[in-house]
């Protein structure tokens, strides 16, 4: 968990203007928000118990944060009203993640930009072959959790361009703790 956080906090302070957080989950991001840059955070998640969890932790930060019961695949908002998507720690368990992309890239405005903080497929042949191996049983018993994503290639198909893009091994079992990270502009 503390790798996960650090990766949080050095990506969520540089978003700005109206976000939105796909994923919102608990709220884990909520600390790491610069509430003098952003105007509005509006959070998607398809878990009421989940967005119960995060409702309660917004009260404490700040009330420029909302949410919305919804999959990332179907956001109902309007086209190009947002400066910043986040998207941390969930694009392994959405179901369909070029649809979710897809979603990202028509909400944000033409300047905007895609911060993302996601654990994925390791660089190394040996690795990503347990990765494959694991993760059909990982998604039954970790939330739908895919070890096995190529993110990189995910978040460039989806109509990004890297902008800033890291790579890196967190602390962990390596099938599960490679992690990319960074912002990409959408195109």
């Amino acid at each position: 968990m503390e790798g996960f956080q650090k990766k949080r906090a050095q990506i969520i302070p540089r978003v700005h203007g109206r976000v939105l957080e796909i994923g919102i989950g608990s709220g884990l991001n909520f600390d790491f928000y610069d509430f003098d840059k952003v105007t509005e955070v509006i959070g998607v998640d398809p878990a009421l118990s989940s967005l119960i969890i995060a409702k309660s932790r917004a009260s404490n930060f700040h009330s420029k944060i909302s949410f919305i019961e919804a999959t990332a695949e179907s956001i109902d908002l309007e086209s190009s009203t947002f400066d910043s998507v986040v998207i941390g720690f969930s694009l392994c368990t959405i179901p369909d993640p070029m649809q979710a992309l897809a979603e990202a890239r028509r909400l944000l405005k033409p300047d905007g930009s895609l911060f993302f903080m996601e654990h994925g497929l390791a660089p190394e042949p040996n690795i990503q072959k347990w990765q494959h191996r694991v993760t059909p049983i990982w998604k039954k018993i970790a939330g739908g959790c895919n070890l096995n994503r190529n993110i990189e290639e995910l978040i460039f198909s989806g109509g990004f361009k890297f902008k800033d893009l890291k790579k890196q091994y967190i602390k962990g079992p390596k099938i599960a703790s490679f992690l990319y990270y960074g912002e990409a502009p959408k195109t």
